[in-house]
């Protein structure tokens, strides 16, 4: 059985592609703007909507790791945690989005053929310290995609002025 994994994988389609509820999905969100306002910091102290999608994919690659490996190696103080615009720059928005849905669709076949008992194997974590069922970093990740969602609305709102 795996409706566990289902919703948690629908749950997370549905923040980047879907419906929700809460607000408005990443894909609709990241419509409304033209590529030279996804590398601008709207104030000194906010990250630009390029940096958000960077270090989501930066996690989401982690935890994709963790799902091959059961160990992750991404921590807060690794520079590719947080990358810079300068960096994004050259790699440019359309690599980086479509870096963005690849990671998306290479979770999503990791989790595949994995029924809802996965949810409670453990896999190692090196940002908390120890070991966590597989479900801690799932839904983890859909509240850090949740998060980052709702500070790219901001973002919007302070580039819109």
């Amino acid at each position: 059985m795996n409706t566990q994994i289902n919703s948690i994988k629908r749950q997370i389609s549905d923040v980047h592609n879907g419906l929700i509820w809460a607000g408005t999905s990443y894909n609709k969100r990241l419509s409304q703007l033209k590529e030279n306002e996804l590398f601008v910091r709207p104030l000194p102290s906010v990250h630009s909507i390029a940096e958000i999608i960077a270090h989501i994919i930066s996690w989401r690659k982690d935890t994709i790791l963790k799902l091959k490996t059961g160990r992750g190696k991404l921590t807060d103080d690794q520079p590719e945690n947080w990358r810079s615009n300068e960096e994004l720059k050259s790699i440019g928005w359309k690599k980086l989005r479509e870096e963005d849905n690849s990671t998306l669709s290479e979770l999503f076949e990791l989790l595949q053929d994995k029924d809802d008992t996965f949810l409670n194997e453990c896999y190692y974590d090196p940002e908390f310290g120890g070991n966590y069922p597989y479900s801690f970093v799932l839904e983890g990740m859909l509240h850090h995609d949740i998060y980052h969602l709702g500070q790219i609305g901001l973002v919007i709102k302070l580039l819109k002025g």
